[in-house]
């Protein structure tokens, strides 16, 4: 998938108060936003329209858009959230996906974009604290009419399966040895995430290159061998909110 445009929220004031199992600190609101714009310059540099919707205190978690929503080339899911205190957020993102996609909807069970890994044709679903097997049944039904293929995959360490499993070019995935062994994976190549590194697997492939957190030297090495074109970007007050740099934007 060519990425033309992405959808972004502005952290809030009130993004401290959000969901969390870190034990990082609350972050500051004004460097948040700081780490924020220069996420949306390194899409913009990249070629991406860039939307970006206002701060809403009302919505902590508001700025990790991409739990509201699972984007293709045909459709577009709207979610259910896993959290109940993120449910009404879905709201403020379907008018604005609307305008370019046709809308489907996560009705009755649980699911957040952060489980969802599109490559190609498959999506891998991870089974997660915040998405539950009624909300994978739902997902299912609705991308196998447009020809999709979905494995179900167990989460057990980390918020989101993209916490830990993400797509970084070449017939590549970007995991730790917990998920390098299962089946479903078995089609790619894998870079192996250290566990001092972990959070360095949150790495966003966009059209041939890749955005990583700085300071993870061994997993940018890894990253280095795939001869693409890497940027490095600040996220320390994200990490401080279970948040990482796939979960900034909706992509397509």
């Amino acid at each position: 998938m060519h990425f033309t445009n992405a959808i972004l929220r502005v952290p809030a004031n009130s993004c401290g108060n959000g969901l969390t199992t870190a034990d990082l600190g609350a972050p500051d609101p004004q460097q948040t936003r700081e780490q924020f714009n220069a996420y949306v310059n390194i899409l913009s540099n990249l070629g991406l329209t860039v939307t970006i919707l206002p701060a809403n205190p009302e919505f902590p978690d508001g700025h990790f858009v991409e739990d509201t929503a699972v984007v293709a080339p045909e459709f577009a899911v709207i979610t259910h959230p896993g959290a109940i205190s993120r449910e009404r957020e879905i709201f403020t993102i379907e008018p604005v996906l609307a305008r370019h996609r046709r809308i489907e909807r996560i009705m009755h069970g649980r699911m957040d974009g952060g489980d969802v890994l599109m490559v190609d044709k498959r999506f891998f679903v991870g089974l997660s604290s915040r998405t539950d097997e009624a909300g994978i049944g739902e997902f299912t039904a609705i991308v196998k009419q447009f020809g999709y293929r979905v494995d179900a995959i167990e989460v057990g360490a980390g918020l989101h399966l993209k916490s830990i499993v993400n797509y970084v070019g070449r017939n590549t995935l970007l995991l730790d040895d917990a998920f390098a062994s299962h089946p479903a994976f078995s089609d790619f190549e894998h870079i192996i995430v250290n566990q001092e590194e972990i959070y360095a697997g949150n790495t966003l492939w966009i059209n041939d290159t890749l955005i990583t957190p700085e300071g993870y030297p061994e997993t940018f090495k890894q990253l280095k061998k795939l001869g693409l074109d890497i940027v490095t970007t600040p996220t320390s007050e994200f990490k401080k909110m279970d948040g990482g740099l796939t979960c900034l934007s909706l992509r397509f």
